[in-house]
């Protein structure tokens, strides 16, 4: 199995080459916490309802990755991130037509391609995931040479509901007196999370897309280390404990790939030990061994977590 090390370049790591196809599998777990909940089941773990396997969305997996790099780069020009909790996405839009000293009431086709560009070259999430820019403000759409699948965990999950008290009050009782300032009693609340669960999800580098969007190899090497790290600067008590438990990253040797990508990310498949009944823990399943000897010509294997 191929390492990465810090001292390779693109010259000599296959992963570090943006004009060439990428496959890749990530795989994390969760320990007592909530990994994605949804809200229109009390916010309780997502679960597929007939195999009983959690889901994490690609959704939840993108804000990770934009956080991260947020808090890596977000002070350089090329690495903004244009969705970000609370923003107006039309006064980003405005932000491109202000540059180039256009109006975007009077825009035309060419001054929307020319907005386009502008927010390629900003923001990192644009040229990595894509955007629908076409709003109001229209500047265009994107689509991004990065695609991520809904995370599934290994085994069924085992989604639990903890109840818990808060013994300090918003507000007093009214039928306390009105210079009682101490609470009488606690709220009662629940809290949503899982035992353990390890999860896989795949994900997906196209260069063809990539050169529209202007994504090179200084923006794959961000992405790489934002998928192993971005857990770190996740955390809270809803999430208990969430760590990246392997990242393997299948490089073709050219534009359009050597070989189908299900083939491919097959062969990354994690297995609990014959003698564990239900896991627990990361240990609780075998090392994953992923036999090199059967990867096809041109496609090299680089696991990134270690």
């Amino acid at each position: 199995m191929t390492t990465a090390t810090a001292e390779q370049s693109s010259a000599t790591a296959p992963h570090l080459n943006a004009t060439n196809r990428h496959d890749f599998v990530l795989m994390f777990d969760v320990t007592n916490g909530n990994p994605n909940g949804d809200p229109d089941a009390g916010n309780l773990p997502r679960v597929d309802p007939e195999t009983g396997l959690g889901i994490v969305t690609d959704v939840s997996l993108k804000r990770k990755v934009r956080n991260y790099v947020d808090a890596l780069r977000g002070g350089e020009d090329r690495y903004k991130i244009y969705v970000q909790q609370g923003a107006i996405l039309n006064n980003q839009h405005g932000r491109a037509y202000a540059a180039l000293g256009k109006d975007p009431k009077k825009a035309t086709q060419g001054d929307i391609q020319a907005a386009k560009r502008w927010m390629c070259e900003n923001f990192f999430d644009i040229r990595t995931f894509g955007a629908v820019m076409s709003t109001e403000v229209n500047a265009g759409q994107v689509r991004g040479p990065v695609q991520l699948t809904f995370a599934r965990s290994v085994d069924p999950i085992l989604g639990l509901d903890a109840a818990i008290t808060r013994v300090a009050l918003t507000k007093p009782d009214p039928k306390q007196a009105a210079e009682d300032e101490t609470a009488r009693s606690g709220t009662m609340g629940r809290k949503a999370y899982i035992p353990y669960g390890l999860y896989v999800a795949h994900g997906f580098y196209v260069p063809a897309f990539a050169r529209d969007t202007g994504f090179g190899d200084e923006d794959l090497a961000v992405l790489w280390q934002a998928l192993v790290n971005m857990w770190d600067l996740d955390r809270s008590a809803s999430r208990g404990l969430t760590a990246c438990r392997g990242l393997y990253v299948f490089s073709h040797s050219s534009p359009l790939g050597n070989a189908p990508a299900h083939k491919l990310l097959d062969l990354v498949k994690p297995k609990r030990k014959d003698e564990v009944t239900v896991a627990r823990s990361f240990d609780d399943y075998q090392p994953v061994e992923v036999d090199t000897s059967r990867l096809p010509q041109g496609v090299t294997l680089t696991r990134l977590d270690e």
